[in-house]
């Protein structure tokens, strides 16, 4: 057996591999148990439906579907919305929610529409029109679903759009000032922290991979030499 060999040896059994292996395996497992947490709390919160009744009042109910919602916040369908109580023009009004971490509302199915119709008066939504794709879009950039608004067409597009009472929706001009909802889908933090746990934990497995081939590398040369 050669110098180098030995040292790498007996450098290698005096670190406490085992105890190392040991922690790692303990909180890659930990990290699996969290994750498994948090996708099961997702899933529930999005398949939970809320109670309210419809109608031309502004009595949602706060923290409804089980949401994780800040306070005064309403919950839906895993998504929570803020009713302002004043008025701004479009632009400012996404500004503002811009500010808060948030965006204009984007109703994304009819469920979500229905549920946002029992407000009693006009608000701003999301949509404006973009000459580049010649379309309506949300702030994210998806497109409109053809069958959600129906009375939307024909409208100038250059106005922003407000939705109502009882699902009306047309266009305003985007200087004139109207209420708005804030929007909020926390499932995208839950995502973005999945994503996290589960480079954590990958890092944390090969960490334990690595040092289980270099232990059982390093027995067969000694068992090697030994012989």
């Amino acid at each position: 057996m050669d110098t180098g060999t030995t040292f790498h040896m007996a450098a290698f059994q005096t670190t406490p591999w085992r105890l190392i292996s040991g922690v790692l395996g303990v909180m890659c497992l930990l990290l699996v148990a969290a994750l498994g947490v948090l996708l099961k709390s997702s899933f529930t919160k999005q398949n939970v439906q809320p109670t309210f009744s419809p109608g031309p009042s502004t009595d949602l109910r706060e923290g409804s579907g089980c949401c994780s919602c800040r306070e005064k916040w309403i919950g839906y369908q895993c998504s929570c919305y803020f009713i302002s109580n004043e008025s701004k023009t479009w632009k400012d009004s996404r500004n503002f929610c811009v500010s808060h971490n948030s965006s204009l509302l984007q109703i994304q199915n009819r469920n979500e529409l229905y549920f946002m119709n029992s407000i009693s008066y006009y608000y701003w939504t999301g949509l404006s029109y973009s000459e580049e794709h010649h379309g309506w879009l949300w702030e994210d950039n998806s497109t409109l679903s053809q069958d959600l608004f129906l009375s939307l067409h024909p409208v100038n597009p250059k106005n922003c759009i407000i939705h109502g009472p009882s699902g009306s929706v047309m266009d305003a001009d985007c200087g004139n000032k109207y209420r708005y909802v804030y929007h909020l889908n926390p499932s995208s933090s839950w995502k973005f922290v999945a994503v996290i746990l589960w480079i954590v934990c990958l890092g944390l497995l090969s960490s334990v991979v690595y040092l289980a081939i270099e232990f059982i590398s390093i027995r067969r040369m000694s068992r090697k030499y030994l012989l």
